[in-house]
């Protein structure tokens, strides 16, 4: 890790740590939300070997009281938990390209275990010491897969996508590179929470018409590899409500399956590991040209949930 990445971490923590003591006001808790996850991933119809990747992992803060002389009737210490799905969709090669979206995913989680502080409460004021601190994860993942590469020139031109959704009660925080997509599917609509990072949407942001930039649609201006100089995250925040569907794929999906029927679908079924099934069974139906991975993750109040369990 560079100096300057290591002193940007380090700022994060320190900064963060000390905005809450001194300010002396603690975050406003969320509501409490329970998650339902599903997750799937197929080859797909035409690729001789799966080059995405993806993970759903939970991180739990715990805290027991072992001694105290206050009385315990109304001190609750619950458990604070987030989670993080990710997806990302290797490219440069059968081989190159899955090691690539595994290289992501495997580098990510030895940073983020090795953080000395994790967000598990979200306040507004975080949000730019989190886009801080990802960036800084960016360069060193970046700086990595360049490392691996170098060492093997069989990995020259890898690349992957990497996006990452991380929720933390009934707040989310949406981190972005390529054109793997996060979606929000609430009241029956499906709302795109990431630009994809494409040639195809920087000539549609000019004002190019879909017809011209179509041909477009698969050249990576952004994206984490060797074939990339400097890599940027975006990083953005959802507040999260009851019935809330979240959705994370590889290009794979929406390439195959249109939005409305990506819609259609998410309503059709009730379990998030269903709905997951179920789209890939779509995108197959439709072709299935490429690799295909679906997270759904669906977001309950925890009072919603504890009134459907049976007595």
């Amino acid at each position: 890790m560079s100096p300057s990445d290591a002193d940007s971490l380090k700022d994060t923590v320190e900064v963060s740590m000390r905005d809450v003591s001194q300010r002396g006001v603690p975050a406003e808790p969320s509501p409490a939300v329970c998650f339902d996850f599903g997750a799937a991933s197929h080859v797909g119809l035409r690729r001789p070997n799966n080059e995405d990747h993806y993970a759903i992992v939970q991180r739990t803060r715990a805290r027991k009281i072992l001694m105290t002389n206050i009385e315990m009737g109304g001190l609750a210490l619950p458990d604070d938990d987030a989670y993080a799905m990710i997806v990302a969709d290797g490219m440069g090669g059968s081989q190159s390209g899955e090691v690539a979206s595994e290289l992501v995913l495997r580098i990510g989680w030895e940073l983020a275990g090795a953080a000395p502080f994790w967000v598990m409460k979200y306040t507004p004021r975080l949000i730019e010491k989190v886009r801080e601190r990802v960036a800084a994860y960016g360069r060193q993942i970046q700086q990595e897969l360049r490392d691996y590469a170098d060492a093997d020139p069989r990995l020259s031109g890898m690349g992957t996508t990497w996006t990452c959704v991380y929720v933390m009660g009934s707040d989310a925080i949406i981190a972005h590179v390529g054109d793997s997509r996060a979606c929000l599917f609430r009241d029956g609509a499906l709302h795109k929470l990431t630009r994809d990072h494409t040639f195809a949407q920087a000539m549609k942001d000019l004002g190019v018409s879909e017809q011209q930039s179509a041909q477009y649609k698969h050249l990576l201006i952004n994206s984490f590899g060797t074939q990339s100089e400097d890599v940027k995250i975006d990083v953005d925040h959802l507040s999260l409500e009851d019935g809330d569907r979240l959705l994370v794929c590889s290009d794979g999906l929406t390439d195959m399956v249109s939005d409305d029927d990506i819609a259609a679908t998410l309503a059709g079924v009730n379990s998030a590991q269903a709905a997951c099934d179920a789209l890939i069974d779509r995108a197959l139906q439709n072709g299935g040209k490429d690799n295909v991975t679906v997270i759904v993750a669906d977001c309950r109040a925890a009072s919603d949930l504890d009134s459907r369990r049976p007595a």
